[in-house]
């Protein structure tokens, strides 16, 4: 190995084992310990909150376009989010965003 594989695999090794333990001391202070109902609310919303966080910059400042504000990919998005709020269905969302992006880059 050269040094800087040595250094890259002892970064992932060390975040690795940080992920881990901040994980584990969550798990193991709360143990079998029964959580308050609002906080099982709550967590029930975490994907719901961190899945257009990740997506929404993708959608805002695409990669594809060097960052710059793409009409076709806003269009998508605010396609996708409709299709998902007026039908309720997942596979609707995806179908719906993913024809709006098609033809907005084919117009393009």
């Amino acid at each position: 190995m050269t040094q800087s594989s040595v250094t890259i695999w002892t970064t992932i090794l060390l975040l690795g084992l940080g992920t881990f333990l901040i994980r584990y001391s969550f798990l193991g202070a709360i143990g079998n310990r029964r959580m308050p109902a609002w906080f099982l609310r709550m967590l029930r919303y975490t994907a719901v909150a961190v899945l257009p966080a990740l997506a929404a910059p993708l959608a805002m400042w695409p990669d594809a376009t060097g960052g710059q504000f793409d009409p076709a990919r806003m269009a998508a998005g605010i396609a996708t989010v409709g299709a998902g709020a007026a039908t309720r269905n997942t596979l609707a969302a995806i179908l719906a965003g993913a024809a709006t992006l098609i033809i907005g880059l084919y117009l393009s």
